[in-house]
């Protein structure tokens, strides 16, 4: 199906976002977190339900919650329970969740998301509410008619985020999407690999439809299997015209029919019926008798608001403001992680050359650590020491060609050489005398004259010319000569010439 461009129809989307947490052990019981482990072997009497079995608390998991909702501008509850939310899925050994419900331990609060360069995003989201629950295990269908559950999973925290319905598009989605993963790995709450399955999108979708009698709105559509980026964009588009369609041919609206939900096959490109949706009472919640509930002071969300530091859109605006990045560099900058930005940081503490670090980090840096399987927290090259080499390219010392083999060497050393001795060693310091330097101009007007002669008959443009005379006096210089100064001797000894 096309592009939702130019569409006879209003996208209405809300998010449902499950984030496992960033924790060693699982919500309610001491088993490990980790992925990749052969099915079945995170398991314990907790999360299998087996009788007697008490759940406690994961006190790391309620503050990565915490410090999400905080961040995210939500009103904290001071008093929060937890619920039983009872459903018979292969996947769920007790045959119920324990999640929340009526007091959920944060309300309301935003999601701010930047513009693009095309034009979308710059909107805030508003959520709904942020609340707590433990992960349910994962089912593997095989080839036959059979599937099987591994429940390595069930029992892990989960984080449920809940979106108002106030995306339009299925791009602004996925710049939500986007910005939530940031900020969340940001805060240190998830790793969010969605391939691991630790961000998680389900999508609620319906029409606005102008007509003759007014605005309609289809009925609401739950897509479940969302599990990359692409997929959100492509199912969202894919369903807003299905609901067109589906309009068009039976004339159905939010108030004739119920909620359904549909899987999204992304091999096919289509949504899937699966089921009609459940409501609050099909789930049959009620209070968990086997956890106390959880009162949150003013000290506590004080102590964790410290602890959150600069946000991703905090530090873009500074990022523009206090070093006059671009909106796409500091975009870039920010986007690349934390750690990118942190080296960022760190180089502009100790050079002026704001534009320079942004562009050798984005460049060199990001280079060479995409191409060592690195993280840039891990660059050999220290960050006092990339200043240092850009400063002396900022002050005439070497040209931008030579600082950046200068680095390449630094490269190589693995962090061990000493910049000076680089320097020294190589002679890439860069010739800013004169003398020498108006003698390598001499010289290229004597062996160029055709070059003064199409400069005073205006045969050839100026900077043509003088292009042309700065590249013979760099090249007889070995491109060590100061280009600053060749440009301005170069000027005026022409000058002097008539030229």
């Amino acid at each position: 199906m096309s592009s939702e461009t130019a569409k006879p129809y209003t996208m209405v989307v809300g998010l449902e976002v499950h984030v496992q947490l960033q924790t060693e052990s699982k919500m309610f019981s001491w088993t490990g977190t980790e992925f990749g482990l052969p099915p079945n072997t995170l398991c314990d009497p907790v999360n299998l339900g087996l009788p007697g079995t008490l759940p406690v608390m994961n006190g790391k998991a309620f503050e990565l919650a915490l410090k999400t909702a905080i961040a995210c501008g939500c009103t904290i509850s001071k008093y929060t329970k937890w619920d039983r939310k009872n459903y018979f899925y292969p996947d769920l050994p007790k045959n119920y969740q324990i999640s929340q419900y009526d007091l959920p331990f944060s309300l309301g609060g935003s999601l701010p998301i930047p513009a693009d360069n095309e034009g979308n995003g710059g909107k805030t989201v508003r959520l709904t509410r942020i609340h707590l629950e433990e992960d349910t295990g994962k089912m593997v269908h095989t080839s036959g008619q059979e599937s099987e559950v591994d429940l390595n999973r069930a029992g892990t925290p989960l984080l449920e985020i809940v979106s108002e319905p106030d995306i339009r598009s299925s791009v602004d989605a996925r710049l939500c999407l986007e910005e939530l993963r940031l900020t969340l790995r940001y805060l240190g709450v998830s790793d969010c690999e969605m391939q691991e399955g630790s961000l998680r999108c389900d999508a609620n979708v319906n029409l606005h439809i102008d007509t003759p009698a007014g605005k309609i709105a289809t009925p609401i559509v739950e897509i479940k299997n969302l599990n990359s980026f692409r997929s959100v964009e492509r199912a969202l588009n894919y369903e807003a015209e299905r609901q067109y369609a589906k309009w068009k041919e039976d004339g159905l609206t939010i108030k004739d029919a119920p909620k359904e939900t549909r899987g999204w096959s992304d091999p096919d490109g289509v949504t899937k019926l699966q089921r009609e949706k459940e409501t609050a009472a099909d789930y049959r919640y009620f209070p968990e008798p086997d956890l106390l509930p959880v009162v949150v002071d003013d000290a506590w969300v004080a102590r964790l608001k410290a602890e959150i530091g600069e946000l991703p859109r905090e530090r873009r605006e500074r990022f523009e403001k206090a070093f006059g990045l671009s909106e796409y560099d500091a975009n870039v900058l920010v986007e690349q992680g934390k750690d990118v930005a942190d080296y960022f940081d760190a180089v502009v503490a100790r050079t002026d050359q704001y534009k320079t670090a942004s562009n050798w980090i984005q460049q060199d840096v990001l280079r060479t650590a995409n191409a060592k399987g690195i993280r840039v927290a891990d660059f050999p090259v220290a960050p006092e020491t990339l200043a240092d080499l850009i400063s002396r390219v900022g002050r005439g010392e070497l040209n931008t060609q030579q600082g950046r083999e200068v680095l390449g060497k630094l490269i190589e050393a693995d962090g061990t050489g000493d910049l000076e001795a680089i320097i020294e060693a190589g002679g890439y310091k860069m010739v800013s005398d004169e003398g020498p330097i108006r003698e390598a101009i001499e010289a290229a007007l004597a062996a160029n004259p055709k070059a003064m002669e199409d400069l005073k008959t205006g045969k050839k443009k100026p900077d043509a010319i003088k292009g042309f005379l700065r590249g013979q006096v760099m090249k007889a210089t070995g491109g060590k000569a100061n280009p600053n100064l060749v440009g301005q001797l170069l000027d005026a000894m022409l000058s002097e010439l008539g030229g």
